[in-house]
């Protein structure tokens, strides 16, 4: 059967027609769909299109933000008040991907991509899935990741985070042979909280060194506690690579990748360009 594109009108009822469907596929900025059209993965099936203004909005809640899933990389840059999250939205291919890509659409990118998801994880994110009708439950993004593609998990309609109080305890670094879009060979970010001179919850997350985003959790308690100095970061380093799944691929070696990977925490960590 050829491609059919059918056009929701809410979100209840895109989660419908998904639910329906198995093979059905939400067509949102189009970024990764798209590309396996014109490659030839994808030949037939269903795509569904959301049309509810909500799911491209941002909503400001003091430091609380609701992404709506088809919020673009281009629309977070426009806005001040996201400042801290612009480095991971620029961090997306050249300005006409970041015109298409989305917010939600990020957390289904496999690796190496998925480079603002990583910064999502860093802040603890909370996915809204949608499953038929009713309302949004919340999940949060370590454990949706951890559950992607193992079954239908149901339509994503936002995505929330908190943003730190301090944007400076924020950081975020992507390594690419090809600068400025070129793809990660490696994606780090760093939340940084401090007290009385010393970190406290940090939440470390990295791209591109596992199937999907994942927590650097040895790194973050190496850190917890300590004063952000050279002899933190030296412990840092000791354990980045723990956990730490990396593959080969044709930007690089699973070698080269746990090999570099000490070197742009401390980095990061240092405050370094």
């Amino acid at each position: 059967m050829p491609i059919e594109i059918r056009t929701a009108s809410t979100a209840s009822e895109a989660a419908g027609l998904l639910a329906g469907d198995r093979q059905a596929r939400l067509l949102s900025g189009g970024t990764l769909v798209m590309r396996d059209l014109n490659e030839g993965r994808l030949t037939d099936g269903l795509l569904v299109r959301l049309a509810d203004p909500a799911y491209r909005q941002i909503a400001l809640s003091g430091s609380r933000v609701e992404f709506g899933a088809g919020v673009t990389m281009a629309t977070i840059l426009k806005r001040r008040e996201l400042a801290c999250l612009h480095g991971a939205a620029r961090a997306i291919g050249g300005p006409a991907v970041r015109n298409m890509a989305t917010v939600g659409g990020n957390l289904f990118a496999e690796t190496p991509y998925g480079d603002f998801t990583v910064a999502l994880l860093a802040l603890d994110a909370q996915v809204m899935v949608l499953q038929g009708f009713g309302a949004p439950r919340a999940v949060a993004l370590e454990e949706f990741l951890a559950g992607r593609g193992r079954a239908p998990s149901g339509l994503v309609t936002a995505v929330q985070v908190t943003l730190p109080q301090n944007a400076a305890d924020f950081r975020f670094r992507k390594v690419s042979r090809v600068r400025p879009k070129g793809i990660a060979v490696l994606s780090i970010a760093a939340l940084l909280p401090t007290s009385g001179g010393r970190v406290t919850g940090a939440r470390i997350a990295y791209g591109a060194m596992a199937p999907t985003p994942i927590r650097a959790k040895a790194v973050e308690r190496a850190l917890d506690g300590k004063a952000l100095d050279a002899a933190a970061i030296t412990a840092a380093r000791a354990v980045a690579a723990e956990g730490t799944r990396p593959a080969t691929d044709a930007v690089a070696s699973e070698w080269y990748r746990r090999e570099v990977l000490p070197v742009h925490l401390a980095r990061l960590l240092s405050g370094q360009e």
